[in-house]
């Protein structure tokens, strides 16, 4: 089924001379009819040379972080269908078959290699399984999908991933972006379970726990009030709501019982919730009817290309 296709393997590179020739040489066994690229980002350890030596196609993204090599793979490459995966030898290349099924039998346009359900005891720094669970959690809780792994950076697509994700973010987050972005085009997302390694003896990682993470919470929260205005500006209004009530209950009160308002400033903070929850709502109702209509017209630029 692979002969007819060309399809890609994309590994983006920050210093992994250590493990690059490995990863290159077992995917180049497992998919012998695709070309590997390797994207050196700003390497300054021979990843590239070393790349090169063991026949992949080296390619150069000067803008230092993974969002901006992952926005430079999808707009540099042309292929049918592609395989992304760390330089770190942390993903099994005895996978990528598993992965690619669904894409090249047309049942998923993005395949997913999670990796929380088979991992060793140092696969993971200590807070990362946390954090991704609770990134999993709320695009779960958005979306409606029951995804286990957001933030895995194995995942085989088709090109309508390429010609409908815009990617905008420069650093780690990309995943996430990733994962929104398909879920919001309503691309068939799924996920295979792949066990995940530990990176070898002189491998270096490159995500920062605490300045990443926040990345991509706010990568979240950004992604989240742009693509769901109505969720989201609807959970703001019954939060001014549930505190106008409270507020207002002792104004209520007073005038009940004697027909005068002596907690003047809860009566006015009360008004004032209010009339935020209102607001918040019309808000998200308007930008709901904007974000459809500019649906609409994404699928109708994207037809227009094909």
């Amino acid at each position: 089924m692979q002969d007819d296709k060309r399809i890609a393997v994309l590994i983006p590179c920050y210093n992994e001379a250590a493990t690059i020739g490995k990863v290159v040489d077992d995917f180049s066994a497992k998919l012998p009819t695709a070309t590997v690229y390797v994207f050196d980002n700003c390497c300054t350890d021979g990843t590239a040379r070393i790349a090169k030596e063991h026949g992949a196609e080296v390619l150069r993204e000067p803008r230092q972080g993974k969002g901006f090599v992952v926005n430079s793979m999808l707009s540099r490459v042309d292929a049918d269908y592609y395989v992304m995966v760390d330089g770190d030898d942390t993903y099994p290349a005895d996978s990528v078959n598993d992965l690619l099924a669904p894409v090249l039998a047309g049942e998923a346009d993005m395949v997913v290699g999670a990796r929380l359900a088979d991992y060793k005891d140092k696969s993971f720094r200590p807070l990362h399984v946390m954090g991704n669970k609770f990134v999993k959690g709320m695009i779960n809780l958005i979306f409606g999908v029951r995804l286990t792994d957001i933030l895995s950076g194995y995942r085989a697509f088709n090109r309508n991933v390429v010609n409908n994700v815009p990617i905008v973010s420069s650093g780690f987050e990309v995943e996430t972006e990733l994962t929104i972005h398909t879920l919001y085009y309503r691309l068939k997302l799924i996920e295979v379970q792949v066990p995940y390694g530990v990176r070898p003896k002189g491998s270096v990682s490159k995500l920062h726990t605490f300045r990443d993470g926040f990345r991509v919470l706010w990568k979240l929260f950004n992604l989240l009030r742009a693509f769901k205005p109505l969720t989201f500006f609807g959970s703001v209004c019954i939060f001014f709501f549930v505190l106008g009530i409270l507020a207002g209950l002792p104004p209520v009160h007073d005038y009940a019982t004697t027909r005068e308002v002596t907690h003047h400033g809860l009566a006015i903070l009360a008004t004032g919730l209010m009339l935020l929850s209102a607001g918040s709502v019309f808000l998200g109702l308007i930008l709901h009817a904007m974000n459809w209509r500019f649906k609409e017209l994404h699928d109708i630029v994207v037809r227009g290309k094909r």
